[in-house]
């Protein structure tokens, strides 16, 4: 099924639902009033987010604690931030207070709050109401660190009994200046999703790419009518990754467990609920998780690869190739803009890769790993499969030089490195012999692995670009440095703080 077949097979579902229920209301019984109510509840179109202004609520605002903040940059990292959050209840006159000191919080900005409501999409689940807040921050200082609180009425950051609430934020400096930025995929909810958290704050980065694969409320993620979805699993992700997403900006794209298809025909308007992220793609409503955004002397691109997968084709199409054109033309002028010196592209299915459960897939190759070579990017990172795994430079499909565990790459002469950076947090994945124990494999030269060509159709490979291979939790870590000869040095990191990978890449003029 397409997300837009999905869509309409749900909301009939609960149509029917809410039918039945309604006629067993009509014996008059107490029980069949409460369904009644509920299913009433059920139909109302609240599955796309908008403004939600109650005028009355049965919580005091001094009791409804913020929880779940996450920043986001606008179009421009110099002057623009956005700050989300969540609150468990509806609240009144929501607002950010922001500063450059902790005790003068003098500026005040209002919210936008935007509902989500999930019926009880099935018998086990609850239906659920969640409400997120979103302040636009726009006219900051570059290369400025502000102090902020989010509150509404009944409670105030500014108060002293709130200081404990308050964060902070760097803006990007208006020349380039060497910067550390942090990246996985397919992180969800665990113990290693903590640990990676704590120690991505300790790199200290300008901001955090995602690649998609958040949150996991779809388990399944086939997009198919078998898959579950669970809403307040958001709840817990968000309030997992406060500590570090409150003061790291945590650019997100989307994988094939974010179409979530109650929401919306195209499955993305529970991430416009969640999220307000850079409107600077082909289409920021339909495809909210295609944008690009410069920081320093760093483009770097999101794309959406569900657009185009092969693999898993729920949303292949959905956006009629406006993504594919405007990546050619967003490459393009990165490329030509001056003061750029790298271009990093993020995306959730891998072009390369070689694990047994998802491996390459051949969609992405066809649609985009032609534009990462006419445009010469730099680095390109994909979660998807639940592993660490790097290439040697790849040019036209095929290496173009190999880059050793501590070499370094020049992407004009050799090629693009591809890493994938799926150990996030979820579950881990296994690659095809020779296998590693515990799994640290580098310098592996012949790998018998397969692509994706249709819909359960796969090609087999025997591949020679495969150079590094890890099969434990971790992340990656890139320090850009502007400069006569600009580098970008990338590590993997290891949920221990272990080094396993790194290498150096340096564009020749």
């Amino acid at each position: 099924m397409s997300l837009a077949e999905q869509h309409d097979y749900l909301r009939r579902r609960l149509s029917r639902r809410s039918a039945l229920r309604t006629g067993a209301a009509g014996a008059g019984t107490v029980l069949g009033a409460g369904l009644l109510g509920g299913s009433a509840r059920a139909t109302e179109p609240l599955g796309t987010p908008m403004l939600y202004a109650p005028s009355t609520g049965a919580v005091p605002g001094r009791r409804v604690a913020p929880f779940g903040r996450h920043l986001t940059f606008g179009s421009d990292p110099r002057t623009q931030m956005r700050i989300s959050w969540q609150v468990p209840l509806p609240v009144r006159g929501p607002f950010v207070r922001v500063g450059l000191r902790p005790w003068e919080l003098s500026r005040r900005i209002e919210a936008e709050v935007r509902h989500l409501h999930t019926p009880a999409l099935s018998d086990s689940l609850p239906a659920v109401d969640q409400y997120y807040l979103h302040a636009a921050l726009d006219g900051l200082h570059p290369g400025t660190t502000y102090y902020y609180g989010v509150g509404h009425e009944g409670w105030d950051p500014a108060e002293p009994n709130h200081y404990g609430s308050l964060g902070t934020f760097r803006t990007a400096p208006r020349a380039a200046e060497a910067f550390t930025f942090t990246a996985f995929g397919d992180q969800g909810i665990s113990y290693d999703a903590l640990a990676n958290d704590q120690l991505i704050l300790g790199q200290d980065p300008a901001f955090h790419l995602h690649a998609g694969d958040i949150c996991y409320a779809d388990s399944y993620g086939q997009g198919s009518t078998a898959d579950r979805y669970d809403a307040r699993l958001w709840d817990q992700f968000l309030n997992q990754n406060d500590a570090v997403a409150s003061r790291v900006p945590w650019m997100v794209t989307t994988g094939n467990h974010d179409m979530e298809a109650w929401y919306s025909p195209d499955g993305y308007g529970g991430q416009l609920a969640r999220w307000s992220l850079p409107p600077t793609g082909p289409d920021p409503r339909k495809a909210p998780g295609v944008y690009s955004f410069v920081y320093g002397n760093l483009g770097v691109v999101a794309l959406d690869a569900n657009d185009v997968s092969h693999e898993i084709p729920a949303n292949r199409g959905y956006t009629e190739g406006r993504q594919t054109r405007w990546l050619d033309r967003e490459l393009g002028r990165l490329r030509r803009t001056p003061g750029i010196d790298f271009i990093v592209v993020f995306h959730h299915h891998c072009a390369f890769s070689t694990t047994n459960a998802h491996a390459s897939d051949g969609g992405v190759r066809d649609a985009w790993v032609r534009l990462f070579d006419k445009h010469q990017v730099d680095l390109a990172i994909n979660g998807h499969n639940h592993v660490y795994e790097r290439t040697d430079a790849i040019r036209g499909g095929r290496p173009g030089r190999k880059v050793p565990i501590g070499e370094h790459t020049d992407p004009v002469r050799d090629g693009l490195v591809y890493v994938t950076a799926g150990g996030g947090g979820a579950m881990l994945f296994s690659f095809p012999a020779p296998d590693s124990y515990e799994g640290h494999e580098k310098d592996v030269e012949r790998v018998e692995t397969y692509h994706w060509t249709g819909y359960h159709q796969k090609e087999l490979d025997t591949v020679e670009w495969s150079r590094v291979r890890y099969t434990g939790h971790s992340f990656l870590s890139v320090r850009v440095r502007p400069g006569s000869r600009p580098e970008m040095r990338v590590s993997a990191l290891a949920e221990s703080g272990e080094r396993i990978d790194h290498f150096t890449v340096r564009r020749s003029r």
